[in-house]
């Protein structure tokens, strides 16, 4: 039999997908959300409280129960829900954060590479191909690691204060050739920049 846990009357409840107040800094960075659906907006919001609450944690631990977890794949699955959309509160939000800064801003520019351990790499994509001895004397492995790339570009004050993301972007490679593979076939300078990967 389930034991009974008695609460202290005001005392907030551990799990903080059940806390019906928004933090205010999560309605500050949903003001520009540009989801297509109200449903889809408090499901957002619902989520950022859940990750924000377990920072670090897998969607699973942060979401604390199958249901929560459920919906939360559910959302990040739905076809009318994308990183633009996602992102457009934040980015307006960051916007309002650099006009009422009086000091020069920094912008940090990194890519990383997420990757996805999958038989079936051609729905992710290919991040690059892996070298590894099997021993210290075994032949050579070579295999193809996939995965997502994202290059972000993070605005920041001289002092270290973030002021949130400038942009980001994500993509993947269908197939992957190294530099010096691609030098015998290519001349780097004919390959107009637009079609470069630097460029993005």
């Amino acid at each position: 039999m389930p034991q009974r846990v008695e609460r202290i009357p005001g005392e907030e409840h551990p799990d903080s997908s059940l806390n019906t107040k928004t933090p205010e800094w999560i309605e500050q960075e949903m003001a520009g959300c540009s989801l297509p659906d109200q449903r889809l907006c408090q499901r957002l919001q619902q989520l950022l409280q859940q990750l924000s609450s377990g920072l670090g944690e897998s969607i699973p631990f942060a979401c604390q129960d199958w249901a929560h977890t459920k919906a939360a794949y559910r959302f990040l699955s739905n076809s009318r829900v994308n990183e633009g959309a996602i992102l457009a509160g934040h980015f307006a939000s960051t916007r309002n954060r650099l006009a009422a800064s009086n000091s020069p801003i920094l912008i940090l520019h990194d890519t990383t590479e997420f990757t996805l351990a999958r038989k079936d790499r051609a729905p992710v994509g290919i991040l690059h191909k892996s070298f590894r001895r099997k021993g210290k004397k075994g032949r050579p492995l070579h295999s193809v690691v996939c995965g997502i790339l994202m290059h972000s570009r993070l605005a920041v004050t001289p002092d270290g204060l973030p002021l949130g993301l400038a942009a980001i972007k994500f993509w993947n490679r269908k197939k992957f050739k190294g530099t010096n593979a691609l030098k015998r076939k290519v001349n780097p300078t004919r390959v107009p920049i637009e079609e470069k990967e630097s460029f993005r």
